[in-house]
């Protein structure tokens, strides 16, 4: 008999900057979490079509690579899954509002804004 797996949070990480991309999944692999890297939006987007329901939080850069930007997949993303934990980043003001619940956080953020989101996220 096999023994059980203990369950891992997974997350998303969306960001087309490689070294941002790898810090970020650096972090959140060491706060235990399964993590997912994409570098355009619809690549996440088909992640979120088969795997929404298992993920608790979702970090993204609102410029990305690809015509779709991080707000309009911060909305599939809540459309999927209402109870992500959903974060938007970026280094300039938002041009326009996020879906309810979604967070959004200005440039440069501190590693330890991640670990605190990826513990709340791992509570919801």
């Amino acid at each position: 008999m096999g023994q059980a797996k203990p369950f891992r949070a997974a997350a998303l990480i969306v960001e087309d900057d490689a070294s941002q991309r790898d810090m970020l999944c650096m972090l959140l692999e060491e706060s235990g979490y399964d993590v997912i890297q994409c570098e355009s939006a619809e690549a996440a987007e088909r992640v979120l079509a088969r795997a929404a329901d298992a993920l608790c939080l979702m970090m993204t850069d609102v410029q990305l690579a690809g015509p779709m930007s991080g707000i309009e997949l911060a909305y599939v993303a809540k459309a999927r899954n209402p109870n992500l934990d959903v974060v938007v980043t970026s280094g300039r003001p938002l041009a326009q509002p996020l879906p309810k619940g979604a967070k959004f956080w200005a440039k440069p953020w501190a590693a330890l804004d991640v670990l605190r989101e990826a513990e709340i996220a791992q509570q919801s």
